[in-house]
């Protein structure tokens, strides 16, 4: 494995790390500029009773990486069908994203703009889902047919939803979406496919430009900008197009079952809650405090801690079932994987408190518990010198 990715890493390498490197300095200044744009544009994410964050903050993270890759990408790969067809699904979705952060659309209409940009990948670009391989172990070869295009879209706004619901604390997303970015990086190489592979470092580049300003640290106590809908949108429909690039490719083919499990964590996690919302009669989109993310936070990991714990647990499970798909386990196992994991974690948070409980004994095992509890005394007693004498 590791031979086979050094192999083609030197095949790639210069032109994926210039790239990368490139997009990163110019998403830097993007942002810095951007950021100084934002309240002329009205791109500023305010608090209220559905957003924790303590002051109003620029929602510009997600133009400044779209800004910065496109145009790269334009003149870096072929102008071929597929990559136009993502620049055109890419610039309708920015378009909605940068409209639902200034007006906060209805899941409706944002739900209509993700399945219209799926149909540009399909239609225009001939990017889509024909085939999922050995997935369910009836017949040799799963041939979608007609189903192809429903299947297409259904899997597009998933993903597109997935990272935009699980966009909630400074820096999740975005090292979710780089991690993403690296496994699809790795599996591209490893199949000998240059596209993906080297889009998938330029895009890197791109994301951590942003993480510098969003990603909590001494430097930056909080983030000084954020993804924004538009952000969120953009960098899941990359996803879903590196997906399909990477799996629907007969010349470097990789099994479309091994999707699911680079993405796993948001999507389990969005799957999950919409199954609660609409059993309880609400809708899936709506807002609540039952994400992964909120979980560990009630639980006593702080922001840095959580986040390191979510995106070892989707490099673990993508690392785990790349190396089963090499050692050409059974692709029907796969599906029951993944599906005894959304059980799993449907019956692991089935109990709030229970769950909070058990993620609290995670976090005292590993020292975020302590540093919580002495955060919030260091937070009750400031409060309390701050209240006047009597």
């Amino acid at each position: 494995m590791w031979k086979a990715l050094a192999s083609s890493w030197h095949g790639v390498a210069d032109k994926a790390l210039t790239l990368g490197a490139i997009a990163f300095l110019v998403t830097v200044v993007l942002v810095v500029i951007l950021i100084a744009l934002a309240p002329r544009l009205g791109l500023v994410d305010r608090p209220d009773k559905r957003k924790v964050h303590a002051a109003p903050t620029p929602a510009i993270g997600g133009l400044a990486i779209a800004l910065s890759s496109l145009p790269l990408a334009m003149i870096a790969f072929p102008t071929d069908r597929p990559l136009l067809a993502l620049v055109a699904a890419s610039v309708l979705l920015l378009s909605e994203g940068v409209i639902d952060d200034l007006y906060d659309l209805r899941w409706k209409y944002r739900l209509c703009a993700h399945a219209a940009a799926a149909l540009v990948l399909i239609y225009y670009g001939g990017v889509k889902v024909d085939y999922i391989g050995l997935a369910f172990g009836v017949w040799d070869y799963h041939q979608l047919g007609s189903f192809a295009m429903p299947f297409t879209v259904l899997a597009t706004t998933g993903l597109i939803n997935a990272l935009n619901m699980i966009d909630g604390v400074d820096g999740l997303a975005g090292s979710l979406t780089l991690a993403t970015l690296a496994m699809l990086g790795c599996a591209g190489l490893y199949a000998g496919n240059p596209e993906v592979a080297t889009l998938a470092i330029m895009m890197m580049g791109a994301v951590a430009g942003f993480l510098v300003f969003n990603l909590r640290n001494p430097w930056n106590p909080a983030a000084r900008t954020f993804l924004g809908n538009a952000g969120s949108e953009f960098l899941g429909l990359v996803i879903a197009w590196s997906c399909f690039r990477l799996t629907q490719n007969h010349y470097h083919p990789v099994a479309p079952v091994l999707a699911p499990f680079l993405f796993s964590v948001p999507v389990i996690d969005c799957l999950v809650l919409m199954v609660r919302r609409m059993a309880a009669r609400r809708s899936p989109f709506s807002a609540d405090r039952n994400h992964l993310h909120h979980l560990l936070a009630d639980a006593g990991f702080s922001i840095t801690g959580l986040i390191a714990v979510i995106v070892a647990t989707s490099l673990a499970i993508g690392l785990l079932a790349s190396i089963a798909l090499i050692n050409h386990l059974a692709e029907p196992i796969f599906i029951a994987a993944f599906a005894v994991l959304l059980a799993g974690y449907f019956a692991l948070t089935a109990n709030r408190e229970r769950a909070v409980r058990l993620f609290g004994i995670l976090a005292r095992l590993t020292g975020q518990r302590r540093a919580w509890e002495l955060a919030r005394q260091h937070q009750a007693y400031q409060a309390g010198a701050a209240q006047p004498a009597e």
